[in-house]
Order: structure tokens, then sequence, then C-alpha cells
């Protein structure tokens, strides 16, 4: 999810969202946040009169976290996992932090993987460079 700061800049004052609001604010399409909705990723969306759909700050503070733990390459049905432990209360929490136990080492895995793979950028780049500095044009 790659959001410029002008998306993530919630209106001040207002705590009930239109879902193309909440689309302009996290990035994710309408199709998304429905398919979010269906799935148990999001729950209790509040409906107008008119059956729109109407997200409050904590849904934007859920989508903020979902987005985040998508960042790290959460699986889906974990997120959903986790949802549904939430929603089944306190008792669930040492579920949860297991949960979380887990993921952080795969998260910690890739960072490693990643500064190997940095290195390896870093050598090329000092490489080629070296190597057009005795370059004659």
């Amino acid at each position: 999810m790659s959001l410029t700061a002008a998306a993530r800049v919630r209106p001040v004052g207002q705590d009930h969202y239109s879902i193309s609001e909440v689309a302009s604010y996290t990035g994710l399409s309408a199709h998304t946040l429905r398919w979010y909705e269906r799935i148990g990723l999001l729950n209790g969306v509040h409906r107008s009169h008119t059956g729109q759909r109407l997200y409050t700050d904590g849904d934007l503070d859920w989508l903020d976290l979902i987005g985040k733990l998508r960042l790290t390459g959460m699986p889906v049905a974990d997120m959903v996992r986790y949802a549904e432990l939430v929603r089944a209360g306190d008792q669930t929490m040492p579920e949860r932090t297991q949960l979380f136990r887990e993921h952080r080492e795969v998260v910690r895995q890739q960072i490693e993987d990643l500064r190997t793979t940095l290195a390896v950028l870093d050598f090329k780049i000092e490489f080629y460079e070296g190597a057009s500095s005795q370059c004659t044009p």
C-alpha cells in the first residue's frame, strides 16, 4: 500500500466517512473495502438510512493496522484469524500474542534478507562505479 501524504489526511472533526473517502484515505479500492467486510477482516461497518456504508475513526485505525500487516506480508487468512480473535474478546490475548510473535520472526527474516540484498547492491554499485571511472570515453 503506497500512499502519498495527501491521501493520508483525515478530515478533522468527522467520525463518519463514505467508502470513497476511506478509499482515498487508505489507497484501497472500494471493491477491496467491500471484500474486507465480506471476509470478516473489517467488521461492523455501520450503514446510513439509505444503506450506504459509514466508516468511523475506529475503522480507519483498524485499516491502518491491516495496511501495516499487509506491508509485512502477513497472509490474509492470518489477518482474518486475528480479527476473529479480537472479536472473541480479551480471553484470546494469548493467541493474538502468539500470532504476532510468529509473524514477527517472519518479518525479522525478511529484514535480514533485505540487508543481505542491500549489501549485494552496494557491492555492485561500487564495482560498476569503479569500472566506469576506468573506462575512457
